[in-house]
Protein backbone atom coordinates (compact mmCIF):
# COMPACT_ATOMS: atom_id res chain seq x y z
CA UNK A 1 0.00 0.00 0.00
CA UNK A 2 1.12 3.30 -1.12
CA UNK A 3 1.21 6.18 1.74
CA UNK A 4 -0.55 9.14 1.69
CA UNK A 5 1.26 12.37 1.04
CA UNK A 6 1.48 14.71 3.60
CA UNK A 7 -0.68 17.91 2.99
CA UNK A 8 0.25 22.04 3.90
CA UNK A 9 -1.99 22.88 6.52
CA UNK A 10 -2.40 26.66 6.26
CA UNK A 11 -2.35 28.35 9.63
CA UNK A 12 -4.26 31.67 9.78
CA UNK A 13 -2.72 34.62 12.21
CA UNK A 14 -5.23 36.32 14.02
CA UNK A 15 -5.83 38.79 11.46
CA UNK A 16 -6.42 36.28 8.89
CA UNK A 17 -8.78 35.07 10.79
CA UNK A 18 -10.61 37.87 11.40
CA UNK A 19 -10.55 38.95 7.77
CA UNK A 20 -12.38 36.03 6.75
CA UNK A 21 -15.42 36.79 8.99
CA UNK A 22 -15.69 40.26 9.47
CA UNK A 23 -15.75 42.95 6.44
CA UNK A 24 -16.32 46.18 7.76
CA UNK A 25 -17.89 49.41 6.33
CA UNK A 26 -16.29 52.31 4.75
CA UNK A 27 -17.37 54.26 7.64
CA UNK A 28 -16.38 51.92 10.01
CA UNK A 29 -12.72 51.75 9.23
CA UNK A 30 -12.95 55.77 8.64
CA UNK A 31 -13.81 56.20 12.27
CA UNK A 32 -11.65 53.60 13.33
CA UNK A 33 -8.63 55.25 11.83
CA UNK A 34 -10.18 58.95 13.17
CA UNK A 35 -10.18 57.27 16.84
CA UNK A 36 -6.77 56.61 16.39
CA UNK A 37 -6.01 60.31 15.30
CA UNK A 38 -8.07 61.86 18.04
CA UNK A 39 -5.85 59.44 20.89
CA UNK A 40 -2.64 60.93 19.26
CA UNK A 41 -3.83 64.55 19.90
CA UNK A 42 -4.98 63.35 23.36
CA UNK A 43 -1.76 61.75 24.73
CA UNK A 44 0.21 64.83 23.62
CA UNK A 45 -1.99 66.93 25.15
CA UNK A 46 -2.01 64.92 28.25
CA UNK A 47 1.67 64.38 28.38
CA UNK A 48 1.85 68.44 28.31
CA UNK A 49 -0.42 67.90 31.25
CA UNK A 50 2.31 65.97 33.06
CA UNK A 51 4.52 68.69 32.37
CA UNK A 52 2.64 71.66 32.98
CA UNK A 53 1.68 70.07 36.87
CA UNK A 54 5.16 69.11 38.07
CA UNK A 55 4.49 65.74 37.25
CA UNK A 56 7.24 64.63 35.22
CA UNK A 57 8.87 62.38 37.58
CA UNK A 58 5.74 61.38 39.56
CA UNK A 59 6.55 57.43 38.62
CA UNK A 60 10.47 57.10 39.97
CA UNK A 61 11.30 54.84 37.57
CA UNK A 62 10.08 53.13 33.87
CA UNK A 63 8.50 50.82 32.97
CA UNK A 64 7.16 50.06 36.85
CA UNK A 65 5.77 53.21 38.70
CA UNK A 66 8.14 52.65 41.36
CA UNK A 67 10.88 50.00 42.07
CA UNK A 68 8.56 47.85 43.82
CA UNK A 69 5.18 48.73 42.39
CA UNK A 70 4.01 48.81 38.46
CA UNK A 71 1.31 51.53 39.68
CA UNK A 72 0.93 54.58 41.49
CA UNK A 73 1.34 54.50 45.76
CA UNK A 74 -0.39 57.18 47.59
CA UNK A 75 2.76 58.49 48.54
CA UNK A 76 3.62 59.94 45.42
CA UNK A 77 0.31 62.06 45.58
CA UNK A 78 -1.37 63.58 43.16
CA UNK A 79 1.68 63.49 40.98
CA UNK A 80 2.43 59.84 40.88
CA UNK A 81 -1.73 60.04 40.00
CA UNK A 82 -1.35 62.19 36.69
CA UNK A 83 2.03 60.65 35.29
CA UNK A 84 0.63 56.69 35.72
CA UNK A 85 -2.70 57.86 34.48
CA UNK A 86 -0.82 59.41 30.95
CA UNK A 87 0.92 55.73 30.83
CA UNK A 88 -2.27 53.84 30.97
CA UNK A 89 -3.48 56.08 28.41
CA UNK A 90 -0.87 54.57 26.23
CA UNK A 91 -2.94 51.42 26.58
CA UNK A 92 -5.87 53.11 25.16
CA UNK A 93 -4.17 54.47 22.26
CA UNK A 94 -2.69 51.25 21.54
CA UNK A 95 -6.35 49.73 21.79
CA UNK A 96 -7.15 52.49 19.14
CA UNK A 97 -4.47 51.71 16.70
CA UNK A 98 -5.17 47.46 17.04
CA UNK A 99 -8.73 48.75 15.90
CA UNK A 100 -7.36 50.81 12.76
CA UNK A 101 -5.26 47.83 11.72
CA UNK A 102 -7.95 45.29 12.45
CA UNK A 103 -10.37 47.49 10.21
CA UNK A 104 -7.85 47.92 7.50
CA UNK A 105 -6.85 44.60 6.98
CA UNK A 106 -10.45 43.27 6.78
CA UNK A 107 -11.86 45.31 3.97
CA UNK A 108 -12.56 44.17 0.97
CA UNK A 109 -10.41 43.57 -1.21
CA UNK A 110 -7.65 44.16 0.91
CA UNK A 111 -6.11 47.67 1.26
CA UNK A 112 -2.56 46.69 1.94
CA UNK A 113 -1.66 50.73 2.18
CA UNK A 114 -3.51 51.32 4.80
CA UNK A 115 -2.56 48.27 6.79
CA UNK A 116 1.01 48.80 6.62
CA UNK A 117 0.01 52.80 7.34
CA UNK A 118 -1.41 50.67 10.95
CA UNK A 119 1.78 48.62 11.65
CA UNK A 120 3.56 52.27 11.21
CA UNK A 121 1.04 53.88 13.54
CA UNK A 122 1.82 50.75 15.91
CA UNK A 123 5.67 50.60 15.69
CA UNK A 124 5.72 54.52 16.29
CA UNK A 125 3.98 54.39 19.64
CA UNK A 126 6.67 51.31 21.00
CA UNK A 127 9.68 53.85 20.22
CA UNK A 128 7.65 56.42 21.99
CA UNK A 129 7.03 54.53 24.40
CA UNK A 130 11.18 53.55 25.15
CA UNK A 131 11.59 57.15 24.50
CA UNK A 132 9.20 58.25 27.74
CA UNK A 133 10.66 55.61 29.46
CA UNK A 134 14.72 56.75 28.82
CA UNK A 135 13.39 60.77 29.51
CA UNK A 136 11.94 59.46 32.88
CA UNK A 137 16.11 57.61 33.45
CA UNK A 138 17.52 60.49 32.23
CA UNK A 139 15.29 62.78 34.82
CA UNK A 140 13.75 64.98 32.29
CA UNK A 141 16.14 66.15 29.99
CA UNK A 142 15.23 68.47 27.65
CA UNK A 143 16.63 67.00 24.98
CA UNK A 144 14.61 63.85 25.23
CA UNK A 145 11.94 65.89 26.45
CA UNK A 146 11.74 67.06 23.08
CA UNK A 147 12.42 63.85 21.23
CA UNK A 148 9.05 62.47 23.10
CA UNK A 149 7.22 65.02 21.81
CA UNK A 150 8.71 65.02 18.32
CA UNK A 151 7.58 61.27 18.11
CA UNK A 152 4.20 62.22 19.06
CA UNK A 153 3.90 64.46 16.66
CA UNK A 154 5.14 61.79 14.26
CA UNK A 155 2.71 59.39 15.29
CA UNK A 156 -0.31 61.96 14.35
CA UNK A 157 1.42 62.57 11.60
CA UNK A 158 0.50 59.09 10.29
CA UNK A 159 -2.44 58.55 11.90
CA UNK A 160 -3.77 61.28 10.22
CA UNK A 161 -2.52 60.45 6.94
CA UNK A 162 -4.23 56.72 7.69
CA UNK A 163 -7.39 58.46 8.32
CA UNK A 164 -7.31 60.34 5.35
CA UNK A 165 -6.68 57.70 3.12
CA UNK A 166 -9.64 55.31 4.31
CA UNK A 167 -11.20 58.46 2.63
CA UNK A 168 -9.28 57.77 -0.99
CA UNK A 169 -8.89 54.87 -3.71
CA UNK A 170 -5.91 53.19 -4.20
CA UNK A 171 -4.85 54.25 -7.44
CA UNK A 172 -2.02 56.42 -8.64
CA UNK A 173 -1.93 59.93 -7.43
CA UNK A 174 -3.45 62.61 -9.78
CA UNK A 175 -3.20 66.49 -9.22
CA UNK A 176 -5.63 68.53 -8.49
CA UNK A 177 -4.14 72.08 -8.69
CA UNK A 178 -1.10 73.52 -11.00
CA UNK A 179 2.89 72.01 -9.67
CA UNK A 180 3.81 75.16 -8.27
CA UNK A 181 0.86 75.01 -6.35
CA UNK A 182 1.81 71.93 -4.82
CA UNK A 183 5.29 72.92 -4.10
CA UNK A 184 3.98 75.72 -2.53
CA UNK A 185 1.69 73.21 -0.30
CA UNK A 186 4.93 71.42 0.44
CA UNK A 187 6.86 74.08 1.43
CA UNK A 188 4.11 75.12 3.64
CA UNK A 189 4.36 71.60 5.15
CA UNK A 190 7.85 71.58 5.62
CA UNK A 191 8.07 75.52 7.70
CA UNK A 192 5.27 74.31 9.70
CA UNK A 193 7.87 71.15 10.94
CA UNK A 194 10.68 73.30 11.60
CA UNK A 195 7.68 75.55 13.54
CA UNK A 196 6.68 72.70 15.43
CA UNK A 197 11.00 71.80 16.52
CA UNK A 198 11.48 75.35 17.25
CA UNK A 199 8.89 75.35 19.69
CA UNK A 200 10.72 72.24 21.12
CA UNK A 201 13.23 74.99 22.34
CA UNK A 202 10.88 77.24 23.71
CA UNK A 203 9.73 74.38 26.08
CA UNK A 204 13.18 72.85 26.93
CA UNK A 205 14.36 76.59 27.99
CA UNK A 206 11.04 78.04 29.41
CA UNK A 207 10.30 77.77 32.88
CA UNK A 208 8.39 74.20 32.79
CA UNK A 209 10.67 71.90 32.99
CA UNK A 210 8.23 69.10 34.08
CA UNK A 211 9.48 68.54 37.79
CA UNK A 212 9.79 70.81 40.91
CA UNK A 213 12.89 70.09 41.39
CA UNK A 214 16.05 70.86 39.64
CA UNK A 215 15.76 69.84 35.79
CA UNK A 216 18.38 71.10 33.61
CA UNK A 217 17.19 73.42 30.74
CA UNK A 218 18.32 73.98 27.33
CA UNK A 219 21.01 76.22 27.29
CA UNK A 220 19.28 79.21 24.92
CA UNK A 221 18.03 82.32 26.01
CA UNK A 222 13.91 82.26 26.54
CA UNK A 223 13.40 85.55 24.93
CA UNK A 224 15.63 84.72 21.82
CA UNK A 225 14.02 81.26 21.20
CA UNK A 226 10.75 82.74 21.66
CA UNK A 227 10.79 85.32 19.23
CA UNK A 228 12.49 82.79 16.68
CA UNK A 229 9.41 80.87 16.93
CA UNK A 230 7.14 83.44 16.56
CA UNK A 231 9.37 85.01 13.05
CA UNK A 232 8.30 81.16 12.29
CA UNK A 233 5.12 81.04 13.00
CA UNK A 234 4.87 83.99 10.82
CA UNK A 235 6.33 82.54 7.97
CA UNK A 236 3.79 79.81 8.11
CA UNK A 237 0.72 82.27 8.44
CA UNK A 238 2.35 83.94 5.16
CA UNK A 239 2.47 81.00 3.18
CA UNK A 240 -0.95 79.66 4.08
CA UNK A 241 -2.08 83.17 3.05
CA UNK A 242 -0.67 83.07 0.00
CA UNK A 243 -1.94 80.02 -0.31
CA UNK A 244 -5.19 80.70 0.56
CA UNK A 245 -5.47 83.55 -2.40
CA UNK A 246 -3.85 81.18 -4.81
CA UNK A 247 -5.91 78.54 -5.00
CA UNK A 248 -8.90 80.95 -5.94
CA UNK A 249 -6.60 82.13 -8.21
CA UNK A 250 -6.10 78.33 -10.16
CA UNK A 251 -10.10 77.71 -9.27
CA UNK A 252 -8.74 75.25 -6.88
CA UNK A 253 -11.77 72.33 -5.71
CA UNK A 254 -13.98 74.15 -3.14
CA UNK A 255 -12.66 71.32 -0.62
CA UNK A 256 -8.98 72.49 -1.04
CA UNK A 257 -9.94 76.36 -0.89
CA UNK A 258 -12.20 75.30 2.36
CA UNK A 259 -9.28 73.20 4.11
CA UNK A 260 -7.03 76.78 3.28
CA UNK A 261 -9.54 78.42 5.19
CA UNK A 262 -9.49 76.30 8.05
CA UNK A 263 -5.95 76.27 8.09
CA UNK A 264 -5.39 80.15 8.26
CA UNK A 265 -8.28 80.23 10.88
CA UNK A 266 -6.59 78.13 13.82
CA UNK A 267 -2.94 80.15 12.57
CA UNK A 268 -5.28 83.23 13.99
CA UNK A 269 -6.14 81.74 17.01
CA UNK A 270 -2.54 79.67 17.43
CA UNK A 271 -0.76 82.81 17.09
CA UNK A 272 -3.02 85.02 19.85
CA UNK A 273 -2.81 82.50 22.52
CA UNK A 274 0.99 82.47 21.83
CA UNK A 275 1.61 85.82 22.51
CA UNK A 276 -0.81 86.22 24.88
CA UNK A 277 0.96 83.08 27.30
CA UNK A 278 4.57 85.30 26.58
CA UNK A 279 3.60 88.19 27.93
CA UNK A 280 1.46 86.79 30.99
CA UNK A 281 4.08 84.90 31.72
CA UNK A 282 3.46 81.50 30.47
CA UNK A 283 1.00 80.17 32.61
CA UNK A 284 -0.09 76.37 32.54
CA UNK A 285 -3.40 76.70 30.89
CA UNK A 286 -2.15 78.90 28.19
CA UNK A 287 0.21 76.87 27.40
CA UNK A 288 -2.17 73.29 27.63
CA UNK A 289 -3.99 75.56 24.90
CA UNK A 290 -1.18 76.22 22.62
CA UNK A 291 -0.04 72.41 22.81
CA UNK A 292 -3.60 71.37 21.88
CA UNK A 293 -3.60 74.15 18.94
CA UNK A 294 -0.02 72.91 17.14
CA UNK A 295 -1.61 69.68 17.33
CA UNK A 296 -4.68 70.95 15.47
CA UNK A 297 -2.87 73.02 13.00
CA UNK A 298 -0.26 70.40 12.04
CA UNK A 299 -3.51 68.01 11.04
CA UNK A 300 -4.98 71.18 9.03
CA UNK A 301 -1.75 71.53 7.23
CA UNK A 302 -1.96 67.59 6.43
CA UNK A 303 -5.05 68.19 5.48
CA UNK A 304 -4.33 70.88 3.01
CA UNK A 305 -1.47 69.33 1.14
CA UNK A 306 -2.63 65.85 0.89
CA UNK A 307 -6.27 67.58 -1.20
CA UNK A 308 -3.97 68.88 -3.63
CA UNK A 309 -4.10 65.71 -5.31
CA UNK A 310 -6.88 63.00 -5.25
CA UNK A 311 -6.52 58.91 -5.34
CA UNK A 312 -9.07 57.61 -7.29
CA UNK A 313 -10.31 53.80 -6.18
CA UNK A 314 -8.65 50.86 -8.37
CA UNK A 315 -11.44 49.27 -10.62
CA UNK A 316 -11.34 45.53 -10.50
CA UNK A 317 -10.14 43.62 -13.96
CA UNK A 318 -13.29 42.41 -15.20
CA UNK A 319 -13.25 39.35 -16.98
CA UNK A 320 -14.80 39.20 -21.02
CA UNK A 321 -18.25 37.31 -21.59
CA UNK A 322 -17.51 34.20 -23.80
CA UNK A 323 -17.70 34.90 -26.95
CA UNK A 324 -17.72 39.00 -26.09
CA UNK A 325 -14.07 39.04 -28.30
CA UNK A 326 -16.14 37.12 -31.57
CA UNK A 327 -18.97 39.45 -31.24
CA UNK A 328 -16.85 42.61 -31.44
CA UNK A 329 -15.37 41.81 -34.18
CA UNK A 330 -18.89 40.76 -35.88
Amino acid sequence: MHKRAPTMVRVLTPLSYIAQRWTPSPRTVRRAALSAVVMSVLIIVTGGAVRLTGSGLGCDTWPKCTDDSLFATPEQGVHGAIEFGNRMLTYVLSAAVGWAIIAARSTKPWRRGLTRLGWVQFWVVVANAVMGGITVWMELNPWTVASHFLLANGLLTITTITWLRTREGDGAPRPRVPGPVRKLGWTLVGVSAVLLAAGTTVTGSGKHAGDSSDVPRMPFDFSTVAHVHAVSAWVVCALTLAMFFVLRVVDAPDDTRARARDLLLILLLQGAVGYVQYFTGVPEVLVGLHMLGSSLMWIAVLRLALSLRERPAVEPDVPARPGAALSATA
